[in-house]
């Protein structure tokens, strides 16, 4: 599912299937969407922050059409304790890696990989010099 912003509407909670994953996504060529996901996180429970929620940001491969920081997308994801994922959509080879690491994140997250949660995932793809 997704959508533009939240909090998403409440009219339609009874269907809402549960969520595992969320995936705020940036393009760093705009401010708003950074300014929207910033937003947007507002509205997510803390708890959610323990391995459910990373930052996809995209048009990584145009430097010079860049708005907003890379620094600024690290920090928010320090600030969150949320991965932060790198990405150019416009090339096939690695929008198709992306997708099977949002696919195996999502995995995880749902549970269905036996012996890996969702916070140890996250804390095994942290820095090791953030320690």
């Amino acid at each position: 599912h997704l959508a533009t912003s939240l909090p998403l509407p409440s009219e339609r909670d009874h269907l809402r299937p549960r969520m595992d994953l969320i995936v705020f996504m940036i393009d760093i060529k705009s401010k708003y969407s950074l300014k929207n996901v910033e937003a947007s996180l507002a509205h997510v429970d803390a708890s959610f922050f323990l391995g459910k929620v990373c930052f996809l940001v995209t048009g990584v491969g145009r430097v010079n059409a860049c708005s907003i920081e890379t620094n600024a997308v690290c920090k928010l994801g320090e600030a969150y304790c949320s991965p932060v994922l790198f990405c150019e959509l416009e090339l096939e080879g690695i929008r198709a890696a992306t997708a099977q690491r949002l696919l195996r994140m999502l995995q995880i997250c749902a549970g269905h990989i036996p012996g890996v949660s969702a916070l140890s995932f996250v804390s095994l793809m942290r820095n090791s010099d953030d320690d």
